[in-house]
């Protein structure tokens, strides 16, 4: 398998960082806290923002409108 990597100081793989995206993170941000990606020296930001994209994301609403997200989607579901 080949593995093209994101984040070179933390050895983080576009894979890993779409596998993150799929468990819900919508931000670099979120990224970060999942794996580091993006901590050290920030090269790898616009990767991931590019990786994310636009594409529909439970938590995007809440993210763009500046609410706070709750860390698993069946919390947010409790929560309504």
């Amino acid at each position: 398998m080949n593995r093209v990597f994101v984040c070179s100081c933390f050895g983080v793989t576009e894979q890993q960082v779409k596998k993150h995206a799929e468990d819900g993170a919508c931000t670099p941000r979120q990224i970060a806290s999942a794996c580091k990606a993006g901590t050290d020296c920030g090269s790898c930001v616009r990767r991931i923002q590019a990786l994310l994209g636009r594409d529909a994301c439970p938590r995007r609403e809440l993210v763009d409108q500046g609410k706070p997200v709750l860390s698993k989607i069946a919390d947010l579901e409790e929560a309504a």
